[in-house]
């Protein structure tokens, strides 16, 4: 069951972002990660307007492949250096449907 992992965050400090961009993506491939986004593009349509500046959607096979990620000691140093620069919100999700009606999703 694919999970999404979705991270909102809000830059307090930019030193960290070269380091993390051009290495993280590696990491997380090498854990089965695929990153469908990583966008400063937000539009919000509906609702209160995100205080995000940035928000990456990353695709893992599972919960277990993202935890590894997570916990990758590689990424150990990438991670500390995101949380001292930002405000970060991370969020998983799966790949299920909560009301089970849509036939082509599993039932959350």
């Amino acid at each position: 069951m694919s999970v999404y992992l979705i991270g909102e965050v809000t830059i307090t400090d930019e030193s960290w972002i070269p380091g993390y961009a051009t290495n993280v993506h590696d990491i997380a491939h090498k854990h089965g990660g695929k990153y469908l986004s990583r966008s400063a593009n937000i539009t919000t349509v509906e609702g209160e307007p995100c205080k995000a500046n940035m928000i990456a959607l990353v695709e893992f096979p599972d919960m277990d492949a993202l935890q590894a990620f997570i916990n990758d000691p590689e990424y150990a140093a990438f991670r500390e250096s995101r949380v001292k620069g930002s405000i970060s919100n991370l969020h998983v999700i799966d790949d299920t449907d909560a009301a089970g009606t849509i036939p082509y999703l599993g039932k959350g």
